[in-house]
């Protein structure tokens, strides 16, 4: 406990110590991990998005004209051995006539409209709509199936931008995280080299290396875990505002993650990411002392 106790003191010491030097790491961890669950957060929201779409914009099998009602349905079950197919709603030529007309608003220029000039039909939903195009094929050999309509255009875009921001935000989360250890590894050599002396009289009387390294370890994990809170903080306070404003411009496309959902996981990551970052820099920095 005596230890324990020395150990916190210097530590909490080293901090206060070293105001101007513990205030900039501090600020810059705030800025890295600001940046990096920004990235984060708009590579999971694009994923959400594209989730969203696979509902929004399912695949549309026509079936044969000579088919019958009951042979029209039992085709569900061939659709649905058809790989990345989630669901199949059959539709009858009734049901498909019904909904053209509730579309249109002089639907009386369409009173002698028969059903039988619709075809029965499949809305069909998809596990990946990355494969789409692979999927739609698929659907079309099914025998029975007349053809496929699916939005390929839609879909290739959002996977196209989906692979972009999920590229970009981890190349950009890992040279941050190098960057942020490499500040806090900095701040804590400055300690270090104030302490060579006190170092080589305690490694000298038999001091093992852990004794000399977790002084510094505390006051990098201090600086850690103020950055990772107050970053936190930041970042809730920026989401929240993006959400509201997002919520109130009309774009029902950008259904945006709340933050309630990402709130624990995310101060999980932010704690994670701005204590490992102290743990590694300090290590780097007292890695030259502690051969004394």
């Amino acid at each position: 406990m005596n230890r324990l106790g020395y150990y916190l003191k210097e530590g909490t010491r080293g901090v206060f110590a070293h105001g101007l030097s513990s205030f900039l790491t501090v600020v810059i961890i705030i800025a890295c991990l600001l940046i990096m669950g920004t990235c984060g957060l708009i590579a999971l929201n694009v994923s959400h998005i594209v989730t969203d779409l696979e509902d929004q914009n399912p695949i549309m099998a026509f079936v044969n004209e000579d088919l019958t009602d009951e042979e029209a349905k039992a085709l569900e079950q061939s659709i649905l051995a058809v790989p990345n197919v989630r669901e199949a709603q059959f539709v009858s030529r009734e049901e498909a006539m019904e909904s053209f007309l509730s579309k249109l608003r002089e639907s009386s220029l369409f009173e002698r409209l028969e059903a039988n000039v619709f075809r029965h039909r499949y809305i069909i939903y998809l596990d990946d709509i990355a494969i789409m195009a692979k999927t739609q094929r698929d659907i079309a050999n099914v025998p029975g199936i007349a053809w496929v309509n699916a939005h390929l255009g839609i879909s290739t875009s959002f996977v196209s931008a989906q692979k972009v921001v999920n590229v970009v935000s981890s190349a950009l989360i890992i040279i941050l995280f190098i960057v942020c250890m490499a500040i806090m590894s900095s701040a804590l050599r400055v300690t270090a080299y104030e302490r060579r002396k006190e170092v080589g009289l305690v490694k000298m009387i038999g001091a093992t290396n852990s004794f000399v390294r977790w002084p510094i370890t505390i006051e990098g994990v201090a600086l850690g875990l103020t950055g990772s809170l107050l970053s936190y903080l930041l970042q809730w306070t920026l989401y929240t505002l993006l959400e509201v404003r997002i919520s109130s411009s009309g774009l029902a496309f950008l259904n945006v993650i709340p933050f309630r959902v990402i709130a624990l996981p995310l101060l999980a990551a932010f704690l994670f990411l701005g204590l490992l970052a102290a743990v590694l820099g300090s290590r780097i920095a007292i890695r030259s002392y502690i051969r004394i």
